[in-house]
């Protein structure tokens, strides 16, 4: 959502930068009327702000997630390449059509576009750019960009798309098939007119903003539009391809499973950026970022929760530690794609009930992550708090063993040797989880621990988080049967929650959950009507069902525990925490 997978071990961490505070999301759609609304970058944190006058030079050198590999550089992701951690770099070189705050506003100042107009029916959408901005050859960025993007999301989106393809945001916010038309108005306008009417918030945040633009005059070169997406996802890869960019920041160099460096643009038409470079650094483990902190070899990381007993050699060295949660959930993946062997026990609601009802989120949250972590029950995080959560809705499966093992049992199950048996179908299953993080990994064992005196019997496979959304991202991978450590922030498209991407059947995100009753009440939320409350009683009734249909098993929002040293400044103030992506441009570093 870009609805984008994130690892629970690291959410906090450097580029991973969700530089959190905890509390900080309010998550008000950002404008309910035909005209436009603007913000300035909201600003909720502490640490690290200095009220000096930036200085120019000077590294930033921060962490990814423990075995974490950048690995696709086109604002268009495949779904095997969609998280937060490739976003972010990406979102560094080329400014999205619409840039979101904190806050849930959007900030024009740091967006393509200027304006949004609708009419009342929300068919037709004006979107008018800002004649600002300009790519790193001098050419402006107009609609032919923008139209370019859409017909490389088309022909991206068809299932038959050339590998590495289709595109990941196929079916999020009406794109591509419930849009009629888009039409470059004039060089600084575009139309967007639909299929049938929307709820224009909605479409906004999780539609229009699909729209990056990319530079036709130096990316549109095949004579077809399929010759064009394979020649794009052959690239797509490549860090140095992007040599044409209009974001605030330009390619420098990048070698696997060491960095990938990045320096200002300096044809950048927004805030530019003083530092020298900022070096997304690979980590092989929490152990080694933290000595890498200790050495100052890096200046912005984070801290696992199992790390707290170093937290004083940080701080008694001038590192700031912030905590704080991003505006997203965590879940446990069950394999429901058709080829699967776990397909038809993981059908059954009272399955999926029994395995929630294994889940010990209270204990995890107090002894594994220290008190840094909300249990999860629905589909919205109870924190941060904002305006999306029912306020009636509550855990429908607390925790309790010997409930989950009776309703197994009252279906037919007998517990052989220490494994719940029907038939010939026994609740054996693989799981797979993200290595790196001694909380992720103790973690998993617990869940393995508590679920064993159901009578479900998990294999532990550790893998790094990359292995990790390619395997479950692959409908046709029948490798495992349950896969926990992952989740996903509500970043665009996906800034409007509504869960088509996640919960819808044949949903481009999802495990292959089907269920009528839930795709319909996703799709009552995408329509317009005359009032906020009828709005969100819309919303509440699929954020109530989703809870109890258990699509995906809830975790817990672990919150990241930020580590920025002395000598960096304006991380936490311009990380934009509740999306997950940081405007990088405004961080500095002095000398002392």
């Amino acid at each position: 959502m870009k609805l984008k997978k994130s690892a629970l071990t690291a959410i906090a961490m450097a580029a991973g930068t969700t530089m959190l505070v905890a509390g900080c999301g309010s998550a008000a759609p950002a404008n309910n009327s035909t005209g436009n609304t603007s913000s300035n970058t909201t600003s909720n944190s502490t640490g690290n702000q200095s009220s000096q006058a930036p200085t120019p030079g000077g590294t930033i050198n921060l962490a990814l997630p423990p075995q974490t590999n950048l690995n696709w550089f086109l604002p268009l992701m495949n779904a095997a390449s969609d998280s937060v951690y490739n976003s972010q770099i990406v979102d560094q070189l080329y400014k999205p059509l619409i840039w979101v705050n904190n806050d849930y506003t959007i900030n024009w100042q740091s967006s393509i576009a200027n304006k949004i107009t609708y009419n009342k029916a929300g068919t037709v959408y004006h979107v008018f750019l800002n004649p600002k901005w300009k790519w790193s050859d001098g050419q402006p960025v107009t609609s032919k960009d923008v139209l370019f993007t859409w017909n490389v999301i088309k022909a991206a989106s068809a299932q038959n798309a050339p590998s590495p393809w289709p595109f990941v945001g196929a079916g999020t916010g009406d794109i591509p098939n419930g849009i009629q038309s888009v039409v470059p108005t004039s060089p600084t306008e575009v139309t967007i007119t639909l299929k049938k009417p929307a709820n224009q918030q909605w479409f906004i945040y999780n539609g229009i903003i699909q729209l990056t633009p990319m530079p036709a005059h130096a990316w549109d070169v095949k004579s077809n539009i399929t010759s064009e997406i394979k020649y794009l996802g052959a690239n797509a890869t490549n860090l140095m391809f992007d040599k044409v960019v209009d974001g605030p920041f330009e390619p420098v160099s990048a070698t696997s499973s060491q960095s990938w460096v990045i320096k200002p643009n300096p044809s950048y038409a927004g805030h530019k950026s003083v530092v020298n470079q900022i070096v997304f650094t690979y980590e092989g483990s929490t152990a080694s970022e933290l000595a890498a902190l200790k050495s100052g070899s890096l200046n912005v990381g984070y801290l696992d929760q199992s790390q707290l007993g170093e937290k004083g050699s940080l701080t008694s060295q001038g590192d700031k530690i912030t905590p704080g949660y991003p505006f997203g959930i965590f879940w446990t993946e069950m394999n429901m794609w058709p080829g699967s062997p776990t397909k038809s026990i993981f059908d059954q609601l009272y399955v999926r009930q029994a395995l929630q009802m294994g889940l010990d989120n209270q204990s995890a949250a107090q002894d594994i992550y220290k008190g840094y972590a909300v249990p999860l029950f629905g589909p919205i995080p109870p924190v941060p708090k904002t305006q999306f959560l029912d306020p009636n809705l509550q855990n429908p499966y607390p925790f309790n063993i010997n409930k989950g093992k009776q309703l197994l049992e009252s279906h037919g199950w007998k517990e052989v040797n220490g494994v719940m048996t029907k038939g010939n179908q026994k609740l054996q299953f693989t799981m797979m989880y993200a290595t790196g993080s001694t909380s992720s990994t103790d973690a998993a064992e617990l869940m393995k621990q508590d679920w064993a005196q159901e009578g479900v019997d998990v294999t532990l496979k550790g893998v790094p988080f990359s292995t990790f959304i390619s395997v479950t991202s692959n409908p046709k991978d029948t490798s495992w049967g349950l896969a926990t450590g992952t989740g996903w922030d509500y970043n665009g498209p996906g800034f409007y929650p509504t869960g088509g991407q996640l919960f819808a059947s044949n949903a481009p995100s999802g495990t292959g959950f089907s269920d009528p009753k839930e795709d319909s009440l996703i799709q009552a939320t995408h329509v317009p009507y005359a009032t906020q409350q009828q709005t969100m009683q819309h919303f509440f009734a699929y954020e109530d069902y989703t809870a109890k249909v258990l699509p995906f098993l809830w975790g817990l929002n672990v919150a990241g525990l930020s580590v920025t040293a002395p000598t960096v400044h304006d991380v936490n103030k311009y990380s934009d925490p509740a999306t997950a992506f940081p405007q990088m441009q405004y961080w500095w570093v002095s000398s002392n």
